[in-house]
């Protein structure tokens, strides 16, 4: 079976409803709650990748920290954007499903479901 790793946090009903279709699946993925254990750049820059997305993509751009940031701003590096979200990790979307070769963002959290084997 393929490691998974939701990164996940409890709070949120979208990310609650991921992991629970997984667990009905019979799968118990490593569960990482990002925001009491942020992502650093590395990890991130890792993750877009599986992803398949760019830093912009993955922000929550709702969030207070987005605009007091200003992370609106076009300007802003690829890594600007990442260190950001290292630092302040509720600007991460989520839910996100990571396998060993592939990642998707959990929304709606039946996206999940297609990167599973």
């Amino acid at each position: 079976m393929t490691d998974l790793t939701l990164y996940h946090n409890p709070r949120c009903s979208k990310s609650r409803a991921a992991l629970e279709l997984l667990e009905q699946r019979g799968l118990a993925p490593t569960v990482v709650r990002y925001l009491e254990t942020p992502l650093d750049a590395t990890r991130l820059r890792a993750l877009l990748g599986k992803l398949g997305l760019s830093a912009r993509q993955l922000l929550r751009t709702g969030e207070d920290e987005y605009k007091s940031l200003g992370l609106a701003d076009t300007s802003l590096s690829e890594e600007q954007l990442i260190s950001a979200i290292a630092q302040h990790p509720k600007l991460m979307e989520r839910p996100v499903l990571e396998t060993s070769d592939k990642a998707i963002i959990g929304r709606p959290p039946e996206n999940v479901l297609e990167i599973l084997p």
